[in-house]
């Protein structure tokens, strides 16, 4: 059973090195047609290894995809974004959030306060439109295509600023990101009726927490519809944008800690900044911000970690090894996850008692409860986050 188990989580993870070229839908999102090149070996049950080769995207001359159907996409892959994609919800108007409260024997009343559990206060996700509305801004930053030949590109990312925004204020920064079949909208920050926005805008109305920067950009690390040949490690390179493209764009354009000018030193404000993300966005987040980027990022949620992420044992390595400590690790993950529950556990579950850097009640929570791969999951996992980050 544990080969077997093995064996779906590795074709999924060799899947998930998908092209950046991809920007057709499947089963309701973007960038979904899931084409990649490998030619990794895979141990069959047996203990023998097997040559496998996932649908290649073959680009003809003027760049354009000419793979990209769904028959290209690995079953496993497809089962997954399918997942990912089979629920979503928006934000709700106060008389629903009432009939919501009454069904659940809750109440929708201000003094109904947020706490970090297994469900969402139905007056928090209350669209807003008065003075505690914060803003979304879409932007276009400047990157270089580290998938591909590294040259210059224009990459494109939504900003939520919190009601009231001022440039004479400093505020804290976090970078949420997407899974495999998302790109910059999936968590719905390019709408209206955001449910991020108004999880955003009612903690921070109701008092629960101080408002902060979201930034959801497109987490690969290449051009967007360019070549998908060229970038099938893009999800694994996004450190490098964040490093040396996002991160400093948004020191740079917005209000926050960090004293931006070039070249300057990006762990002054590690203190304020967090990253956290579903699925792939949370294997980013296990890999790249707790693995690569601990200077830049000192908070860290990962949501239904993705199968490519990083055991226990190595992240407790690498964090012993760091001179900066994890303020806060939380991971969330549905009992009932056929893509991420064994991947996520086995990436943090039992980090503290690998690591005495994570202390379980302190700096780190590992939540598991009734639930799918599915934003029912990943919006509770947010709402929980937004509260224990930045204290």
């Amino acid at each position: 059973m544990k080969k077997k188990l093995l064996l779906g989580l590795i074709a999924i993870n060799l899947s998930m090195l998908c092209a950046c070229g991809q920007t057709g839908q499947v089963a309701g999102t973007n960038d979904a047609s899931v084409a990649t090149e490998a030619g990794n070996a895979v141990a069959t049950e047996a203990g023998n290894t097997v040559a496998t080769e996932a649908s290649s995207a073959v680009a003809t001359a003027d760049g354009t995809d000419t793979a990209n159907s769904e028959d290209s996409i690995p079953s496993a892959v497809a089962e997954a974004i399918k997942d990912e994609t089979s629920y979503t919800e928006d934000a709700i108007s106060a008389s629903e959030a009432s009939s919501a409260a009454a069904e659940a024997g809750t109440t929708s009343a201000a003094d109904a306060k947020a706490e970090i559990g297994e469900k969402v206060l139905p007056k928090y996700t209350v669209m807003r439109t008065d003075e505690g509305s914060g803003t979304v801004e879409a932007i276009e930053y400047p990157s270089h295509n580290y998938a591909g030949d590294g040259g210059e590109i224009t990459k494109k990312a939504n900003v939520y600023l919190p009601a009231g925004y001022s440039e004479d204020k400093k505020y804290n920064v976090m970078i949420l990101l997407h899974g495999i079949g998302g790109n910059e909208n999936e968590w719905g920050l390019n709408k209206n009726n955001s449910r991020v926005k108004a999880l955003m805008d009612n903690l921070a109305f109701y008092g629960d927490i101080e408002g902060f920067i979201v930034v959801t950009p497109n987490g690969r690390a290449c051009e967007i519809g360019g070549e998908p040949g060229s970038a099938t490690n893009a999800f694994y390179l996004f450190g490098q944008e964040l490093r040396n493209d996002l991160i400093p764009y948004i020191d740079s354009h917005y209000s926050t800690y960090a004293d931006y000018s070039e070249g300057y030193d990006l762990s002054a404000a590690r203190d304020h900044r967090a990253i956290a993300g579903l699925s792939m966005g949370g294997m980013q987040t296990i890999n790249i911000g707790i693995g690569e980027c601990l200077d830049m990022f000192s908070y860290f949620g990962a949501f239904s970690a993705a199968p490519s992420s990083n055991i226990a044992s190595k992240t407790a390595d690498i964090v012993s090894k760091s001179e900066y400590p994890v303020n806060f690790f939380y991971s969330i993950c549905g009992l009932q996850d056929r893509t991420a529950y064994t991947s996520a556990a086995a990436a943090a579950k039992n980090l503290p008692s690998l690591s005495d850097q994570f202390v379980d009640g302190e700096n780190f929570m590992w939540q598991e409860l009734d639930g799918g791969h599915d934003f029912h999951i990943w919006y509770l996992g947010f709402y929980n986050f937004a509260q224990m980050v930045f204290k």
